[in-house]
């Protein structure tokens, strides 16, 4: 079983790719690699989707190095190089004022 501390070393070896159908998404909501790497950093599991029908995954809370909150998915936990699916900045309306709880 994969956890944070795992996660952590992966990205800071650069060992993670982010998700081609994503690539654009996270353009348009103006967050670059070093804010993912940051969060991640700094994260922890918030949920583990250990039956995803692509392989297990999760989603990380951190806040990235200017104190923006984000969500951080990432799949292939088992593979050599981890796959960021997606990021994004959880919004109030979804989550509770800790980002970690859902509404």
């Amino acid at each position: 079983m994969i956890d944070i501390k795992s996660i952590r070393e992966m990205v800071k070896k650069g060992k993670y790719r982010i998700s081609f159908t994503h690539t654009e998404k996270l353009r348009e909501r103006k967050i670059e690699m070093q804010e993912i790497e940051g969060a991640v950093s700094v994260g922890e599991i918030i949920e583990a989707y250990s039956d995803d029908p692509r392989g297990p995954s999760c989603l990380i809370f951190g806040f990235a190095h200017q104190g923006r909150p984000l969500h951080v998915v990432c799949g292939n936990l088992m593979a050599e190089k981890i796959l960021v699916i997606t990021a994004y900045e959880p919004s109030l309306e979804e989550w509770e004022e800790d980002w970690k709880t859902r509404r």
